[in-house]
């Protein structure tokens, strides 16, 4: 039986694996997403200047749920990253899940990002 830190020690691992084949840049910044039992958490980031352009996440003020640990507030928190990336002229990024499985709120915050008009 699997215990929690194998589970992380094994998230890190594949996020390792994923982020030596991809990285953000200036013209396409990487989305980098983070869940947690609680909240869900997205950062569009460019990695050749080491900065964090856009970030939005489940605790924000702005955020309108109650729950931030459930699939709808997850497509929120997409469809926010998105808005807010827009604003500041940002339409293309690379996507990173962060070791997840591409399943449940890490496929509901993308898909809200895409149907706010972000590309990936």
């Amino acid at each position: 039986m699997f215990k929690k830190e194998d589970r992380q020690k094994h998230r890190v691992k594949r996020h390792l694996r994923v982020r030596r084949k991809i990285s953000g840049t200036a013209a396409t910044p990487r989305l980098a997403v983070y869940r947690s039992a609680k909240n869900i958490y997205a950062q569009v980031i460019d990695d050749v200047a080491q900065i964090t352009l856009v970030s939005a996440s489940s605790i924000d003020k702005a955020f309108e749920l109650k729950l931030g640990s459930n699939k709808e507030a997850a497509k929120l928190v997409g469809k926010m990253i998105a808005e807010r990336a827009l604003a500041k002229g940002i339409e293309g990024v690379v996507f990173d899940r962060g070791g997840y499985v591409y399943h449940g709120r890490v496929q509901n915050l993308a898909e809200g990002a895409r149907e706010a008009g972000l590309k990936f």
